[in-house]
């Protein structure tokens, strides 16, 4: 918003009676979430209501209403976005020229790697190779940058000062993590019997990131969690 337009807008609404402010600062979240291609952050929604509201409370009622609607608002990427409910994305998926319908499909070795950059971020080949007990050859690293999931983070210091890879935003949206902080415990899944040694490590990450047996099979997994961009 630039300041201009920040300057115009009303955004404690104070002439109004507090039902009806609540009402207005309601739909004005809501547009602005609907509107947005981008998850929208907390900094964004507060500079279109009064200092008054809580938005945390805001939001909740917005979701509440939309209990019967195929579709939420959720908190992904540091910020609030719709998306499709997850019981839907199986219709979803079955449209032709859906937009999106979830993560695409990645090998086993793409989704190994993944994973452990999600939880050892910065992370070089090498340190990923190591870990998963696997070659994570730069085909794969470069398909998981093309797709927006990783990107090249601070060159390691060893030397040939490789680059460290982290993961984006884009993994946060597609995998619907608020933050880096909302991946699972890989403590508790390992101590909940995942095993040990390299096997154990790939049961570990494929728990956490949703990839099952049958994937495995196929060698491409769709997150079951998966949930659809609106």
């Amino acid at each position: 918003m630039t300041r201009a337009a920040a300057a115009r807008l009303d955004r404690d609404l104070s002439d109004l009676p507090e039902g009806m402010r609540w009402r207005v600062w309601m739909l004005r979240a809501e547009a602005a979430i609907f509107a947005s291609a981008k998850p929208v952050p907390r900094e964004t929604l507060a500079a279109l209501v009064g200092d008054a509201c809580r938005l945390d409370a805001l939001l909740a009622d917005i979701n509440e209403e939309l209990k019967g609607r195929p579709y939420e608002i959720v908190f992904v990427a540091g910020g609030w976005q719709f998306r499709t409910r997850p019981r839907h994305a199986e219709t979803l998926r079955a449209l032709a020229g859906t937009k999106s319908a979830g993560p695409p499909p990645f090998t086993r070795l793409e989704m190994l790697a993944l994973s452990a950059i999600a939880y050892q971020q910065p992370i070089t080949r090498a340190g990923l190779s190591r870990l998963v007990g696997h070659d994570i050859s730069r085909d794969i690293l470069g398909r998981l940058k093309g797709l927006g999931v990783i990107a090249p983070g601070p060159r390691a210091p060893e030397p040939g000062a490789p680059i460290a890879w982290v993961t984006t935003a884009r993994f946060l949206e597609m995998f619907s993590l608020g933050s880096l902080r909302e991946l699972p415990d890989l403590d508790a899944l390992q101590d909940a019997g995942a095993g040990s040694g390299n096997d154990g490590v790939e049961v570990t990450l494929d728990d956490a990131l949703g990839l099952t047996e049958e994937e495995e099979e196929s060698h491409e997994i769709l997150d079951e969690a998966t949930e659809i961009e609106v």
